[in-house]
This record gives structure tokens, C-alpha cells and sequence, in this order.
């Protein structure tokens, strides 16, 4: 990594025994903080992410989301049937600071080293497990994959138009939120290890995350009768928000139109149409197909600039519609300063995201890219004395 001491978790070990991406996107914000990770990779293959291919680019033998997600991480390659393989790793457990481990439920227990079994090891680990859906119930065994726990969780039914049927997600939210939940989780264990001198169990799944995720819906859905639901049928973007909450074709791209009354916009807009429900808020949700309706025939007479120079000085909460090349393109995600290539020693060179923390006022960057399987096993069994 790069210089880190003044980052928060230097010092840190994290032995990082995950897989694909939850765990792995748990210790990637850990190591952000000044964390040092060392992934546990089986000898042949190594972490099945290193094959999980998004496209048909390939860096160094590996998939571009195995690259971006294990940036600047040590990989110690350990066979987990092998008995001195194990002993080792419990040798370095017994130094750690973190462990974080995402097996199905009953694998690490096979393995003998669940939580009550590492803690005999070193009582100040804060051990982190990631599930699918949690310990215990009909879904334990199931696949803890991400669209699978999106379905299970009701969040698709939020997506899209109402008449599309349950529409995902398209980004890996489940780990991904999942991850941040334990490495949440984590800290808040750090801080009372500090206290006390010892260590914790941090324990959260797929589902757990999704439904968190979901906490002000799944609130009004609790205490509004159980009422499912309803998106809108026509440009919909919230299935609790009226009109005009949504996104506009305009005459060259995409107008994103937030939380605004209705008798406002009428006015910017100069739509007559929406006379019968400018003084009526509740027809702003009763009627939000049709309303939203008028304004998009309004919003594509005009071009993206257009509306925004009528719109934003009059407080209008907007935006343009981006795609990837216009933001990193923009002057306000470039003076955020959230990309770096990060390269190895065999002419591996990523350009990839940086960390989303700022710490007294910058941001972590490294210089390494993601390890190939077990590059650093022979570093690391000496200096622990494996």
C-alpha cells in the first residue's frame, strides 16, 4: 500500500478468508482505512472470483472484478485439507486482528474454526461471518448468491414500471451492502475491543442487508395497513413518491425531475393540463400516471440544458442523466479525485476506484494491484513464523 499511518486501522491485520464478493468488499473497505489484508486462497485456483467474468476482458489471468475488489491486498495460499496447512493458519489467527469468512453455514465449523473455536485461539479477534441467510431457518442452505437474495427479499418489486413485473437490480447489492454492513460491524467491535480487550462476533447475511436496505418502504409498508406497493405505470422511480418523481426524455438525453410541487412546475412549465391537480396533493399521487404523462410530452420539446436553465435557478431539484463516460467527463466527479491505477510487477496496470472515505481531509490511495494466488505466501510464513 501506499503511506497509511495516519489512516485509522494501521496496524491492523485482517486475514480475510472470503470469497467472492461480500467478505472480499468487506475487507477492501477495511484495507482502505489503513487495514493490511491478508487473503486465504486455495493453491489451485484461488478465490472462484478470480474467473467471475463481468466481460470478456482478462488482466493477468484474472477477471476485472476479482482486480477491483482485492486491490493492494497479500494473498496466502492455504490448502484447508491439509493438517499443516490449517495449523498454520491458526498460527496467524492467533496474531490477527480480524477474521472474516463467508463458507455456507456448517463449513467452518468442519473446519474447526468457527467462532468459539478461534476465540480459544485469540480472545481479542473480532470475527466477521457473512451468510446467505443468516444460521438458522429454510433458506440456510440455499445459495447465498446475489440475484437469489434479491429475490427473496422483495426489493425488485420497487424497480422499474408496474407492469414489468419484478425487475433487480443491476449491481450486486446484496454483497455489496452486506459488506459494508460487516465491516460497519467491525469497527463498532474494534472500538469495544479497545474497551475491553476482547474480541467480538459480527454476524450479518444477504437478506439481513437487503432488508435494512429497505427500512423506510418496509416502515410505511408496516404501518399503512400492509398496503403492497404500487409503482407507477409510466416512468416510475419510486413506488412510494408522487409526481413529478421520475426521469423525462428530453430532445437529446434524460432530465431527472425529483421531489417538486406540482402547481410550481405547472407554472415553469407553462402546462395548463395540470390545472386540476395543481392545488390538489393528493392527486399527485392518486394521479401520477397522468400527470407525469403531461410533463414528459412537455420535457421533450426541449434539450437537457434547456430545462436546466429554466428549472435550476428556480430551484427545481434536477439533474441530467449521465452516462458513465459524461460523469467521469464532469468537473464534479473529477475534483472528487476517485480513480487510480493500481499495477504489478508482470505489466498488470488498472485503473480503478478509490476509496468513497475521506480521512482529515484525503483519501486512501494505494499503488498495488490485487495479488496473484499466493504471491506472498513465503513473506508471510516468516514473518509470523508459520
Amino acid at each position: 500500500m501506499a503511506a497509511t499511518a495516519e489512516l485509522p486501522l494501521t496496524g491492523l491485520v485482517v486475514v480475510d478468508m472470503s470469497q467472492f464478493l461480500s467478505g472480499p468488499y468487506c475487507s477492501l473497505r477495511l484495507l482502505d482505512l489503513g487495514a493490511r489484508v491478508i487473503k486465504i486462497e486455495r493453491p489451485n485456483g484461488g478465490d472462484l472470483s478470480r474467473r467471475l467474468y463481468l466481460s470478456d476482458t482478462e488482466i493477468g489471468g484474472d477477471s476485472t472484478i476479482f482486480h477491483a475488489i482485492n486491490r493492494a491486498k497479500e494473498s496466502l495460499a492455504i490448502d484447508l485439507k491439509d493438517v499443516a496447512d490449517l495449523a498454520a493458519l491458526r498460527g496467524l489467527l492467533a496474531k490477527a486482528d480480524v477474521l472474516i469468512q463467508n463458507f455456507r453455514p456448517g463449513v467452518i465449523e468442519r473446519l474447526g474454526l468457527d467462532f468459539e473455536a478461534v476465540r480459544k485461539i485469540n480472545p481479542r479477534l473480532v470475527y466477521a461471518s457473512i451468510s446467505g441467510y443468516g444460521e438458522e431457518g429454510p433458506w440456510v442452505k440455499r445459495p447465498g448468491q446475489d440475484l437469489l437474495a434479491q429475490a427473496r427479499s422483495g426489493v425488485m418489486w420497487l424497480n422499474g414500471d408496474e407492469d414489468k413485473g419484478p425487475v433487480p437490480f443491476g449491481l450486486a447489492i446484496a454483497d455489496m451492502l452486506a459488506g459494508s454492513a460487516a465491516a460497519q460491524g467491525i469497527l463498532a467491535a474494534l472500538v469495544r475491543r479497545g474497551v475491553t480487550g476482547t474480541g467480538s462476533h459480527v454476524e450479518t447475511s444477504l437478506l439481513e442487508a437487503l432488508v435494512d436496505f429497505q427500512f423506510e418502504v418496509l416502515t410505511t409498508h408496516l404501518n399503512d395497513g400492509r398496503r403492497l406497493p404500487r409503482r407507477s405505470a409510466f416512468r416510475s422511480a419510486h413506488a412510494y413518491l408522487s409526481a413529478p418523481y421520475g426521469v423525462y426524455p428530453t430532445k437529446d438525453g434524460y432530465l431527472a425531475i425529483a421531489m417538486t410541487p406540482i402547481s410550481k412546475l405547472a407554472d415553469l412549465l407553462g402546462l395548463e393540463e395540470l390545472a386540476p391537480y395543481r392545488d390538489q396533493p393528493s392527486t399527485w399521487f392518486t394521479a401520477r400516471d397522468e400527470i407525469k404523462a403531461i410533463i414528459a410530452q412537455k420535457i421533450a420539446t426541449k434539450t437537457v440544458e434547456d430545462w436546466l436553465a429554466i428549472l435550476e435557478p428556480a430551484d427545481i431539484w434536477c439533474a441530467k442523466v449521465l452516462t458513465w463516460p459524461e460523469m467521469m467527463a464532469s468537473e464534479g466527479f473529477q475534483v472528487l479525485d476517485m480513480l487510480q491505477t493500481v499495477t504489478r510487477e508482470d505489466d498488470v496496470s488498472i485503473l480503478t476506484t478509490r476509496s468513497p472515505l475521506r480521512v482529515d481531509g484525503a483519501r486512501a490511495k494505494v499503488e498495488r494491484a490485487a495479488p496473484r494466488i499466493g504471491e506472498h505466501s513465503a513473506k508471510i510464513r516468516k514473518e509470523f513464523g508459520l
